[in-house]
């Protein structure tokens, strides 16, 4: 075994399971899943060559040194044998219809040309083989939604002849969604496949984790977290989603089942919670304990099947109408068992607060206005394997209305709107209503003085280190004293994209990011995209984990805590102290274009999950950033769109993942949206910032900006506005290319200058931004104490280099001027250009290359390149889809004395080249002949 501590073969072996407890079966007819050995089986549709690791954008930049999908998975594994004379004609079309990677960022194409599936190949194929198995591709990402049309939500089709034909001349079918979130799914009962699945997006063991289902290694015990229903505008978020100005969130608290089991359950294919077994269970509550703060259950699982496998026991609650009105069931709680042998039992304890089953007063209609309430009446508990088909096990009556916790008024809407709410017709059902949503009554973020801190009295330079606080010879006050105006305009300001001031191609930097501030002991820490893995766009590898929605299909928190250590250690061994993830927001709707790297419609399965996921990683003292704070619920205009939503939608739906995040995984670092909420760009909203995630929920953390956000007032605030982020105590803004320089223009000075941003404010971010530091592995290593971990990981050798498939001979001739040849360099995603540069005159040389965006990149589009000299990285740029004017970057070249090799490496599709030109600036012949001379080498 190896003796690594991060031991990459162990890391895959956790996501593997993962991706196997992720893995949905929707459908299982006469048992033809698992596969029987032996089984011949014929492999339909092109993502068997294409399978989809990740999503794309931040979320999904990973490279990594391998994806295994169900193909290669297949093939693999001895006990099957796939149909070869199919693939061989796949492998003669696609030499036609090569995989299309689109043009760059937000650009690519949701899904791939499928290979038309004649009934005749169909038959063909089923004369020879026992099994079909059809694989159907989706990718999302940032910048643009899905969309009701075919090739997105909808199958193409061909996607549909396929599934006719091959379900025609088939016995048993098997289907595989590769996707990141929920497409529609009336094509089942249409063509009647004997199995089907969600495989979700796996990361690079997904393919393993796939044939461990089909093969019966694992019994699925994936579960959904969002519901299936039968058309997309059977949603009740789909009517008022993708709006360009205004995202009006018009079904309040009613997302999702919230909606469905209220109002429309003949709407459902699939309910919240569902997923099949190879076995079968029971589940008989034992035990019910109603106390005075929290209600306990005890509920026995048996397998009474024949094979092993894991069971998710899920409980629900349905609350009194009253009159505010509720959703008639709402998940409080959820456990899962071990793998179970047929025969045993599991007894699981489930824990609810009376927190957790109180009600959002946003109006006063109780006689508590923004308070969480128990309301007057009967609260009935549901036990069972999904949403629908809980049963009553017990109940309480609340005798009396009953304050749980009395806040205050924070984001409430300032556009009138009408939100959704339940009454009951005659039949003795709920039937939608609508109430206005009540506005806000005040500003909070022109009252926020009432909160500020004083101001520390400067004192200038005293001498004290950051690493003087931490050993408790000065106060972080005195430290805070020492900085400058000029200083603490500059620790609010992060750096990057892929600053060299730390790892090689991640996301940001910040902290120490000038001199003065790293004379004071505070070091550059990092940080860089998540949350599939890490980012960095100098090429160097990591590895590729399995999706949001599938981690949470697992139901699993201790194995995502688990697996989650290994990402931190991961995290730890290349020097990033914060991971920009878990992404957690919202399901609102199907058709959000990041929801693979989100986990559910529901909030307490997005808040368990991340809270999970930030555990695991705090074991090795790095974390991750949650985002996005808060009701990034969709990607059209997602820098521009406000979002309209009540205080109670907000309190109960949007914010409650957040909040149980920070609560239960002490979270330590969050990241606000591009968008506004109720008036103000998230990023400024005092409400949001510092009532709610401050003062309310006691996070002691760091809050960043999403990477060149705006700040300010709902469409009157710009990138500059930096003094209303601070004021907000957003304590970073990311990113700017030089904090001492400002080259982001920003506003502080000035507002400083004139008295509407005070020292004090400026003082509180900086204080928070220390603070934070001073607990991260970077400051370990820079005190040289607690960083053993850091020492040993650095002895382990990493043979991470970067591939490549051909070297580019550069010859410089006496007139020391070389062009490289544009038709060999390739720009698309992930490649890599060597270039070996032979020359007559040795000396210092400099590198141009013209460049600009692609014309059609949206502007928030993000194209890396990293410029190696062998294996020294000299330069990283990153245009963003703004740069659309050809501009020149040079890279000197010093002491060239000998032929070396340059490497071109780009992250991402999306740069357009105008030329590549290698010159000489100073000959240092005469030098290094002398210089060779005396080593006895001329």
């Amino acid at each position: 075994m190896s003796s690594k501590i991060f031991d990459v073969e162990k890391f895959a072996a956790v996501a593997r399971r993962a991706v196997a407890e992720g893995i949905v079966l929707l459908k299982n007819d006469d048992g033809v899943l698992p596969l029987e050995a032996g089984s011949k089986i014929a492999l339909f549709g092109r993502s068997q060559f294409n399978y989809y690791k990740s999503g794309t954008g931040s979320g999904g930049m990973v490279n990594a040194k391998y994806v295994i999908g169900v193909r290669e998975a297949l093939e693999a594994d001895e006990r099957f044998t796939l149909d070869e004379e199919l693939k061989a004609i796949y492998d003669e079309w696609i030499k036609d219809n090569p995989f299309d990677a689109g043009i760059g960022w937000a650009s690519e194409p949701w899904f791939q040309k499928e290979m038309p599936v004649t009934s005749e190949l169909a038959k063909q194929a089923a004369d020879s083989s026992d099994v079909a198995v059809v694989l159907i591709g989706r990718t999302a990402g940032e910048d643009q939604d899905n969309s009701n049309s075919q090739g997105s939500y909808l199958l193409t089709d061909d996607e549909h002849e396929m599934l006719k034909n091959v379900t025609a001349a088939f016995e048993k079918v098997v289907v595989l969604l590769n996707v990141g979130n929920i497409i529609d799914m009336k094509w089942v009962e249409k063509y009647n496949p004997s199995a089907v699945l969600y495989i979700w997006q796996g990361g690079q063991e997904g393919g393993l984790g796939a044939v461990d289902v089909l093969s019966g290694d694992v019994n699925p015990s994936g579960r959904l977290t969002d519901t299936v229903a039968r058309d997309i505008e059977d949603y009740s978020s789909t009517a008022n989603f993708g709006g360009n100005k205004y995202n009006i969130q018009q079904e309040d608290i009613y997302v999702g089942y919230r909606y469905f089991e209220t109002f429309a359950k003949d709407k459902v294919l699939y309910p919240f919670g569902f997923g099949l077994s190879y076995t079968s269970f029971s589940i008989v509550p034992t035990a019910f304990y109603y106390g005075v703060e929290e209600t306990e259950f005890e509920v026995q699982v048996t397998n009474t099947g024949s094979v092993k496998g894991q069971q998710v026991v899920q409980v629900y609650v349905s609350k009194p109408q009253g009159a505010l009105g509720n959703p008639a069931r709402e998940l409080v709680g959820f456990a899962k068992t071990k793998e179970l042998q047929p025969g045993e039992q599991e007894t699981l304890s489930i824990v609810i607060t009376n927190y957790q089953i109180s009600s959002y007063d946003d109006s006063g209609v109780t006689g508590h206005k923004s308070a969480y309430v128990l309301l007057e009446g009967e609260y009935s508990f549901y036990i069972g394997e999904n949403v629908r088909e809980a049963t009553l096990v017990a109940s309480f009556e609340q005798e009396e209305l009953e304050v749980v916790e009395q806040l205050s008024e924070a984001m409430a809407p300032v556009v009138e709107f009408e939100r959704m709410k339940p009454i009951v017709n005659g039949a003795g059902e709920f039937e939608v209503s609508y109430e206005k949503a009540p506005v806000s009554t005040v500003d909070s973020n022109e009252l926020r003085v009432e909160a500020l801190k004083p101001e520390i009295k400067q004192t200038g330079d005293k001498g004290i280190k950051l690493a003087d606080v931490d050993a408790g010879k000065a106060s972080m006050d005195d430290f805070i004293a020492q900085l400058s105006d000029e200083d603490l305009c500059c620790i609010v300001r992060g750096e990057g994209m892929s600053s060299p001031k730390v790892t090689p191609g991640c996301g940001g930097a910040y902290g120490g990011v000038t001199d003065s501030l790293l004379e004071k002991g505070i070091p550059v820490s990092c940080c860089t995209d998540g949350p599939s893995g890490i980012r960095m766009d100098s090429g160097k590898r990591a590895f590729a984990m399995p999706n949001g929605t599938c981690l949470a299909c697992a139901w699993n928190l201790d194995l995502t805590e688990e697996l989650y250590n290994w990402e931190g250690l991961e995290l730890r061994k290349n020097k990033v102290d914060v991971l920009l993830g878990p992404g957690m927001n919202i399901h609102r709707n199907p058709l959000n274009g990041r929801n693979f790297e989100y986990f559910s419609e529901d909030p307490l399965v997005t808040g368990k999950n991340a809270a999970a996921q930030l555990k695991g990683m705090h074991k090795y003292g790095v974390t991750g950033t949650i985002k996005h704070f808060a009701l990034n619920t969709q990607e059209t205009g997602r820098h521009t769109v406000e979002h309209v939503a009540s205080e109670r939608a907000i309190r109960e739906i949007y914010l409650k993942g957040f909040e149980i995040t920070v609560k239960e995984a002490g979270a330590h670092a969050v990241m606000t949206t591009y968008g506004s909420v109720n008036g103000y760009y998230t990023s400024s909203s005092y409400d949001l910032v510092t009532r709610i995630l401050r003062n309310e929920w006691g996070f002691k953390g760091i809050v960043m900006t999403d990477w060149w956000a705006k700040g300010g007032r709902s469409y009157k605030g710009n990138n500059a506005d930096m003094a209303s982020i601070v004021r907000a105590q957003n304590d970073i803004y990311m990113v700017t290319s030089s904090a001492i320089d400002n080259t982001n223009k920003d506003n502080l000075e000035e507002e400083l200058a004139a008295g509407t941003l005070s020292r004090a404010e400026l003082q509180t971010c900086a204080r928070n931004i220390c603070q934070f530091i001073m607990g991260k592995p970077v400051f370990a290593r820079l005190i040289e104490k607690g960083n053993e971990l850091d020492l040993q990981l650095a002895e382990e050798a990493d043979d991470d280099e970067l591939e490549f498939d051909k070297i580019i001979d550069l010859r410089i001739d006496e007139d020391g001027v070389a062009e490289v040849d544009l038709a060999e360099i390739k720009t698309s995603r992930n490649s890599n250009n060597i270039i070996s540069v032979s020359f007559k005159e040795r000396g210092d040389y400099k590198l141009e290359l013209t460049v600009r965006a692609g014309q059609n990149l949206s502007d928030l589009a993000q194209i890396p390149l990293s410029i190696f000299k062998d294996k020294d990285l000299l330069k990283m740029v990153t245009l963003t889809g703004e740069d659309k004017d050809w501009q020149t970057i040079e890279v000197p070249l010093i002491g060239c004395a000998m032929t070396f090799f340059l490497k071109l490496y780009f992250a991402q599709d999306g740069m357009e080249i105008k030329n590549i030109r290698i010159s000489l600036t100073k000959s240092r012949e005469e030098e290094f002949r002398m210089l060779f001379a005396r080593m006895g080498e001329e």
